[in-house]
């Protein structure tokens, strides 16, 4: 099996505790094609720019912080690369092996068998050349909080939940089909969920998102109250943009308590589960958080986004 020539980009923000284990794992890739790493950092101050330097990568690009646009810096990176594929990477995302890189690759090029998240062409042969994005999977680290660990099970489990939502897909470990982009660019308009309205959008014009299992990075954030609501908060904001995805959202506050209820419910199992009940009454104020976030940002965003949908 021939596999394409790839570039690598790999985005950074203030990561010098974790990017320096990336750039390593990254390096001991055992990849059989022609590999470019391309490096687009958004105002580091912490070290994370002297360790990108060290590694010698083939281009890197630096801008500020106030500058930073997740659709333009994404934009970017297809511009600065050639390659038909382009592999993203998050600094703080590290391959757990030296085969994720081969095994996300080999996903574009080997026949379609069983394709997720693309209903209408999940038995199509054809498919193989209309794959326009694939994505790995998502271990969290040993640090991660209960409540956010039990998110990476349901977006990456073995029994993955998000395999039965209208559509999933992330950007810490992706690569993108140029012929998919040159058709359908990242919008640079969106400050959060730009890569599910950018992988949504490519779907409807009928690309093949692709999961791979077996290409997985290691990869979590714990973060506290404000910052779980003003994340939901962004993405909710950011379905405003894909009112298809805002279907089932609960926009009134008894719909978001209870929505909060129902995650909090869950989370509870999946403490019992693992031994770690001491951590379920901080995986229900999160839950409230996220919600009540959500459901503010989806309000804001319907207005804002009116009459923008492409």
């Amino acid at each position: 099996m021939i596999l394409p020539a790839v570039a690598v980009v790999i985005r950074s923000k203030d990561d010098a505790s974790l990017i320096p284990e990336t750039l390593s794992a990254v390096r001991a890739q055992d990849y059989p094609g022609r590999v470019r790493r391309i490096h687009i950092d958004s105002g580091s101050a912490d070290g994370t720019v002297e360790c990108i330097e060290r590694s010698k990568p083939d281009i890197f690009v630096q801008i500020r912080a106030e500058n930073y646009i997740p659709g333009q810096v994404l934009n970017t990176g297809m511009k600065l690369s050639s390659e038909e594929w382009v592999v993203f990477l998050n600094s703080d995302a590290t391959p757990v092996d030296r085969f994720w890189l081969k095994n996300l690759m080999t996903c574009v090029v080997e026949n379609p068998g069983r394709i997720e998240n693309s209903r209408s062409t999940m038995h199509d042969p054809r498919a193989a050349s209309r794959v326009g994005a694939v994505f790995g999977g998502q271990i969290p680290r040993s640090d991660c909080e209960a409540v956010y660990a039990h998110d990476y099970e349901r977006c990456f489990g073995p029994e993955r939940e998000s395999a039965r939502w209208p559509h999933f897909f992330s950007m810490v470990s992706s690569a993108v089909n140029r012929k998919a982009w040159l058709e359908q660019p990242f919008r640079e308009d969106m400050r959060y969920s730009e890569d599910e309205e950018w992988s949504f959008r490519i779907r409807r014009h009928g690309w093949v998102i692709r999961y791979v299992p077996g290409s997985v990075v290691m990869h979590s954030h714990n973060y506290t109250l404000a910052q779980a609501r003003k994340r939901h908060y962004g993405e909710g904001f950011a379905l405003g943009a894909t009112p298809a995805l805002a279907e089932g959202q609960p926009e009134t506050l008894p719909g978001a308590v209870l929505a909060a209820g129902c995650d909090a419910f869950r989370d509870f199992v999946y403490c019992a589960r693992r031994q770690k009940l001491s951590e379920w009454p901080h995986a229900v104020a999160v839950r409230l958080a996220q919600r009540l976030g959500k459901r503010e940002g989806l309000k804001a965003g319907r207005g804002h986004y009116a009459g923008k949908e492409i």
